[in-house]
């Protein structure tokens, strides 16, 4: 057990320089707003830029929320940058507005419907009565389906179906998929909004002009079965509420937290014990699944179920963040995002913090410290189930490989040569990027002080380096043919997004991903928690000792943009940014002319500094050099960054491919007994939908 050396203290010892600007964003939306420009704004860059990041929910007026809640659970912003006419930068906002959106602005506090009213529950937002909000605020797909036609853009989340958007005027248009297309993750509660967990990258394939993406459930140790439960203590008695939390005041103290901490590794252990038993006497399996879908932009899904070679489902413990396409293969990936309890539950009795972090420290678990990736050859796609005509489900198999060390995000070759695919992770080691500061957290350095108010709702530090790996798999038999990781401090501590030409002039994909460029947290000692310090304390691919890390957190790593030469597996070129400023949501951006070359072009990314953010340019060629350009404007607000993407011409959307909302979720709601649900739709959500 880790063990601080310093003395308890009223307040840390060290000044906060995490830039406020990171944790804080406006749900304003602008129109053509023109940026200010300091430096040189390269007169070959062009077309459009799109971002996405959370801005908070309909009832906080933007970030950060006065709770302390994870400033990853928010309503996505979409933000435009477009560099036609040469010469200035104009940005575009706009909030998606799925018809779960407008459900819960007209269920907010005050309002005729506030009983169904939305909570948010950790990275999630939730009504006990209507479900799970599909917040749409983490990555991108372009489709470019025809090359005659302006290509067609995808939003996505993790916990929800993708929307496709107008690239020209923002709106929000369609799901992908009726509902009745994809499988919830609990069956029997028929919530309007349904729990589908699919994955925020899918991935498209310009050669065959069709997407690809995911539709997977868990077992019943899934934290949504949970949550209807969570929501009902909401209203116990006050004297029952004071009681429980007067115990876990207790629990809590010092005297007891090392021993509770001791204790969860136990608790785990016995309700996933009581969880097999169940599966091993019934003769069944838990609600696993895993859906490969594929879709060609016009007409219903299709599907398979995949499974093992021994017929087994598959199960995923934590998420599908990303996957992965090659020529020949899909590759699924069970990513280091855990979203279990101890993510939901984010003041589950008010005012009672208590409850929370002995919950947190009974059921919180580390991020799986592997990854197990899915291999599924294309050549077995070829008789489908269309889940909105019914028929007979179709399997397809998956081989499986573990790779050692964890990872949220992963790329992959196009080519596959003699079935050898070639992958490209980013390993967040020891590192959970959906764990956040909790206003009761404690800062490691100490043991009373808590962390600054100021830092609540961040992500926390990386307790070890992260590393970068390319993996060589021979597909068929999934082996690993070769593997390369390499690591360097102080670049590389918390890898998280990346950036890499991903289109051709041909619009086609690059054969191989020989230039790939990163972004990194760095390490802060204001965000270094005794919590997360206490929960890696014995991580199995520890590269830097824990002492170590905490010397290093203390003295600041700075956040970096870096470019990684895949070819000879090197760092070939870094900035470092200055002592307090954040690097965040890097986009390559080709050079107008550009013949193809995977360095020829710019780095796009966000900056937040003091009370400030702005994006910065800088000449992918040499990032060492610093920014060539920043474009700020003292109204634009976007807080927390997540992922982009590139277009090199917008137009109106033309595809006639839509999901009329009314049939959509009127099969839903006829289930639903209660006819202000119905009213509900027919009066706030439907009208937006026409």
């Amino acid at each position: 057990m880790y063990q601080s050396n310093c003395e308890s203290t009223a307040h840390p010892h060290y000044s906060v320089l995490l830039p406020s600007s990171i944790l804080s964003a406006s749900r304003c939306e602008f129109s053509d707003l023109t940026l200010q420009i300091e430096g040189n704004l390269p007169k070959d860059l062009q077309g459009h830029f799109f971002m996405v990041a959370p801005v908070g929910s309909v009832n906080s007026g933007g970030l950060p929320y006065p709770s302390g809640n994870s400033l990853l659970n928010g309503d996505g912003m979409i933000y435009r940058l477009d560099f036609n006419p040469p010469g200035q930068v104009q940005v575009t906002t706009k909030l998606v507005t799925p018809p779960d959106y407008y459900a819960d602005l007209a269920t907010r506090p005050g309002s005729e419907y506030a009983k169904f009213g939305f909570h948010n529950r950790g990275i999630t937002r939730f009504s006990k009565t209507l479900g799970l909000r599909n917040q749409l605020n983490t990555a991108f797909l372009p489709m470019p389906f025809s090359p005659d036609a302006p290509q067609r853009l995808l939003v996505t989340y993790d916990a929800g179906r993708p929307y496709e958007i107008d690239p020209n005027t923002l709106e929000t248009v369609t799901p992908v998929g009726a509902n009745a297309e994809w499988e919830p993750e609990i069956e029997g509660i028929h919530y309007p909004f349904q729990p589908f967990l699919s994955t925020a990258h899918p991935v498209f394939d310009a050669h065959t002009g069709k997407m690809f993406t995911v539709n997977y459930g868990r077992s019943v140790r899934n934290f949504l079965y949970t949550i209807p439960l969570i929501n009902e203590v909401q209203e116990l008695p006050q004297e029952l509420e004071e009681w429980i939390d007067a115990i876990a005041g207790f629990v809590n103290g010092e005297l007891t937290r090392d021993l509770l901490h001791r204790f969860s590794h136990l608790f785990r252990q016995v309700t996933d014990e009581i969880s097999q038993i169940i599966e091993d006497i019934s003769g069944i399996e838990l609600d696993n699944f895993v859906y490969l879908l594929r879709w060609d932009g016009q007409g219903n899904l299709e599907r398979w179920k995949v499974v093992l070679p021994d017929g087994s489902p598959i199960k995923i413990k934590q998420t599908i963040h990303q996957i992965g396409m090659s020529q020949d293969y899909i590759v699924l990936m069970d990513t280091a995002f855990v979203t279990g309890i101890e993510q939901v539950l984010n003041n589950p009795l008010p005012n009672h913090k208590n409850l929370e972090a002995m919950l947190r420290e009974i059921s919180g678990r580390a991020a799986n410290p592997d990854s197990v990736i899915y291999i599924i050859r294309r050549r077995d796609l070829e008789q489908s189930q269309l889940p909105a005509l019914g028929g007979t489900e179709v399997k397809v198999t998956a081989q499986q490989l573990t790779i050692p060390m964890e990872a949220a995000h992963f790329l992959m070759d196009y080519d596959n040569p003699n079935g050898h695919i070639t992958l490209h992770f980013s390993h967040i080691c020891a590192w959970d990027v959906a764990e956040w500061i909790h206003k009761f957290d404690r800062s490691a350095y100490g043991t009373h002080p808590f962390l600054p108010e100021q830092v609540q709702g961040m992500e926390t530090n990386p307790m070890d380096i992260s590393r970068f790996g390319r993996y060589v798999i021979d597909a068929e038999p999934a082996e690993l043919l070769q593997s390369q990781i390499i690591y360097e401090t102080p670049y590389t501590w918390g890898t998280g997004l990346y950036a890499y030409l991903d289109r051709l002039p041909s619009g086609l994909p690059p054969s191989r991903l020989d230039h790939i460029y990163w972004s990194s947290l760095g390490l802060w000692p204001e965000l270094m928690t005794k919590y997360t310090v206490q929960l890696y304390e014995d991580y199995k691919y520890r590269a830097i000792p824990l002492a170590d890390l905490l010397d290093l957190a203390k003295e600041r790593i700075p956040s970096c943009l870096l470019h990684v030469d895949t070819t000879v597996m090197k760092i070939a070129d870094v900035y470092q940014a200055p002592v307090g400023t954040i690097l965040n949501s890097p986009q390559f951006i080709p050079r107008q002319g550009a013949e193809g070359n995977l360095t020829d072009g710019y780095l796009m990314c966000t900056a937040f500094f003091e009370n400030r953010n702005e994006f910065w340019l800088f000449d992918a060629r040499n990032l060492r050099q610093g920014p060539i350009c920043q474009l700020s404007h003292p109204d634009l607000n976007f807080g927390f960054t997540l992922h982009t993407t590139w277009l090199p011409t917008i137009g109106p959307r033309e595809a006639n491919y839509k999901i009329p909302a009314v049939a959509d979720y009127n099969s839903l709601l006829s289930q639903r007994s209660n006819p202000q649900i119905k009213e509900l739709f027919d009066q706030h959500v439907y009208p937006h939908f026409p």
